[in-house]
């Protein structure tokens, strides 16, 4: 199955390809969309990744995408009013996507580090009324959120679970959504074994038809 891969905010392709590697040796064809946040519009990429998926979307075989943090985001956006006569993704798979507005953002995006390093994309990420306009998820889709992040008094997050990024609580599109956790931190989500596994579950769910939401 074609597997459409969308890397996280900061990162490049080359973060996904232990995971792409995987998926190859499962039988799956992945393929990368690159972006550079810094320079580039939140538009444009979304534009970009809308293509990919209106790609695959075509071929009339089944097919499924995979976001790690902004990656899962990008896709989710560039599903809205999709055309009706166009397959959907059999699968969404979204590890450590902030399906809500991320509170770090919020806290550092008007310090000029932060806004030349991510660009207009780490601003869209500090605005809860984008998050608020995102239709519904409209596929199937696989949460995974890292829990390995610092909690406690001294923690932005205090004592929520979360992958050092992302708390738990943001990854969800909607409150009560089920979610799998993962002993790891948010930058390095991808390479995790026991993500590599829940990946390659989802995806052979998918493929036999099973597309509930996990």
């Amino acid at each position: 199955m074609r597997i459409v891969l969308v890397h996280g905010l900061g990162r490049t392709p080359v973060s996904l390809w232990r995971l792409a590697r995987t998926l190859r040796a499962e039988g799956h064809a992945p393929s990368f969309v690159g972006y550079v946040a810094a320079v580039e519009r939140f538009e444009v990429i979304r534009a970009r990744v809308r293509r990919r998926l209106e790609a695959a979307a075509a071929t009339g075989a089944p097919y499924a995408a995979l976001g790690h943090s902004l990656g899962g985001l990008l896709v989710r956006s560039a599903l809205a009013d999709w055309p009706a006569g166009l397959p959907l993704p059999v699968r969404l798979i979204m590890l450590g996507t902030p399906n809500q507005s991320p509170r770090l953002a919020r806290r550092l995006h008007r310090f000029w580090p932060y806004r030349m390093a991510l660009g207009e994309a780490g601003q869209v990420l500090a605005r809860p009324a984008f998050f608020a306009e995102l239709p519904a998820l409209s596929v199937p889709g696989t949460i995974v959120t890292g829990v390995r992040g610092i909690g406690g008094r001294w923690s932005p997050f205090g004592d929520e679970p979360n992958d050092g990024i992302v708390a738990r609580s943001e990854t969800l599109p909607h409150v009560g959504m089920p979610v799998v956790e993962v002993p790891a931190m948010h930058t390095f989500l991808m390479d995790h074994p026991a993500v590599r596994r829940i990946v390659a579950q989802a995806l052979h769910d998918a493929v036999d038809g099973r597309g509930e939401t996990r």
